[in-house]
């Protein structure tokens, strides 16, 4: 079971790694599911709107992209991109700090490849019900 962390022509500062790691494992097994593999990478608006229009077919600013990279339902296996620009941007707008709105992201992404999803109303709450679970866990706090 393997976790990376890897910064795409972005200058990034994401602190205690290894108990993010170790967090982010707890968050599959809390979720009932198998993580095989997760890749998250780092980048700017610019390479994150190259990922949405060429996948996803969407021209527009995301803070992230989720693939699920593997073939069997109970085991995860994906790759995860974030704009850093949009993380700073979201921080601002919501008036929380950029290392809480990367960490909400970053256990977004993960809920996502658990099987939570929001596009619609119900969907969104839930996934923000269960991004703010994950916060408060994390960082001993409420969100």
């Amino acid at each position: 079971m393997a976790i990376n962390f890897t910064p795409h022509e972005v200058k990034l500062n994401l602190k205690n790694k290894t108990r993010l790691k170790t967090f982010i494992k707890d968050l599959f097994v809390r979720e009932g599911q198998g993580l095989k593999n997760l890749q998250y990478v780092f980048c700017s608006d610019e390479y994150l709107l190259e990922i949405n229009q060429e996948f996803l077919k969407h021209d527009t600013l995301t803070d992230i992209v989720t693939f699920e990279l593997g073939d069997e339902p109970d085991i995860t296996e994906g790759e995860i991109y974030i704009s850093i620009d949009r993380v700073k941007d979201n921080a601002l707008k919501f008036k929380v700090s950029e290392e809480h709105e990367l960490h909400r992201v970053i256990f977004h992404g993960a809920l996502h490849l658990c099987g939570f999803k929001d596009k619609s109303k119900e969907q969104s709450a839930l996934m923000r019900e269960k991004e703010n679970e994950y916060l408060k866990l994390y960082f001993g706090i409420d969100s």
